[in-house]
């Protein structure tokens, strides 16, 4: 079974139910904690032989504030339209190449934190991804198999994939426009996986929903690359390291959707100041992007909880 692991300003705790138990370790980053595993797995003995005793080890979770458990700096890789519905709302037919972009590790934020739109931006966007935390070295010319993805990855976390659609779109990039600060927020646990759970990826469900409005809910069973085949392909050029993390794309159901063929049609036409001023005036009158006062809620879990890495709640607010 995977072990739920809370990051505090006070340190690292074990989370069984809703009660957590301190790690006794001197880690601060992840990278740091993920090599004294040890002491992550006394916690858990603690933890259950308090439950045993007493029923009520440690501290209740309610009462921590948590923080992202992938301390930075580190290296954020996201991979681009992984999901076969996220690739039907983008307009994409046919096959789609596999493609890595990278966050500044600044966007990364607390599990709880508010998700702050910049003054500039009109159209934020949400995506929930599934977060893999690195526990080894991947240096590059690295071939990682299903098999062998245990020595690899050592745990996973929710993440956002925040993005400023404006930015993203007239700039024809991804960086600036999914790397503000608060736009990948993460956690709230790190479950650290058991060989055996590896078995049980294709299980997990992501959902996200915004004001309690179900917006995106799939599994990994709609992912085009996997993470062993993304680890292989994205150490042909990048070498990672642990505590590194790599969001392996979101399913459909953001706010953001291609136009009809069409619309797309005539809008290549277009010149682009006037193409882009036609296609902002129609997303303003899209309810699903976000606003001051929404409140995003994402979580991803096998339905047997076996692997359950907990309910991210962000408010989001603008910019002072």
């Amino acid at each position: 079974m995977s072990t739920n692991v809370l990051r505090t300003a006070e340190g690292w705790w074990v989370v069984r139910e809703r009660r957590a138990v301190r790690v006794d370790t001197k880690a601060v980053t992840t990278a740091e904690l993920l090599a004294d595993r040890e002491a992550v797995r006394e916690a858990e003995r603690e933890a259950l032989r308090d439950a045993a005793a007493s029923g009520e080890p440690g501290t209740p979770v309610a009462d921590l504030v948590a923080l992202s458990p992938v301390t930075t700096p580190c290296r954020v890789v996201a991979q681009m339209v992984n999901y076969r519905s996220h690739a039907r709302d983008s307009g994409f037919t046919g096959d789609i190449p596999p493609t890595f972009f990278r966050k500044a590790s600044g966007s990364v934020s607390g599990p709880h934190d508010p998700v702050v739109r910049p003054a500039h931006v009109r159209f934020l966007d949400y995506e929930v991804e599934l977060g893999l935390v690195m526990g080894a070295p991947l240096p590059v010319g690295t071939v990682v198999t299903e098999q062998d993805l245990p020595s690899y990855v050592a745990g996973l976390v929710v993440t956002d994939d925040v993005s400023a659609r404006d930015v993203q779109l007239t700039k024809t990039q991804f960086y600036e426009s999914k790397s503000y600060p608060t736009f990948t927020p993460t956690g709230p646990y790190l479950a650290l996986l058991e060989p055996e759970d590896f078995a049980h990826l294709l299980d997990l469900r992501l959902r996200l929903s915004v004001n309690g409005e179900p917006r995106q809910d799939r599994t990994l069973a709609d992912m085009i690359v996997r993470p062993a085949q993304a680890l292989t392909l994205l150490a042909r050029f990048q070498t990672l390291d642990p505590g590194d993390l790599l969001l392996t794309g979101t399913p459909g159901g953001t706010a953001l959707k291609a136009p009809p063929k069409a619309v797309e049609k005539i809008g290549a036409l277009l010149p682009p100041a006037v193409k882009w001023k036609a296609f902002f005036k129609s997303q303003a009158r899209n309810p699903h992007y976000l606003h001051a006062g929404d409140l995003v809620t994402a979580t991803i879990a096998t339905p047997d909880g076996r692997i359950d890495l907990g309910e991210q709640r962000t408010p989001v607010t603008d910019a002072t």
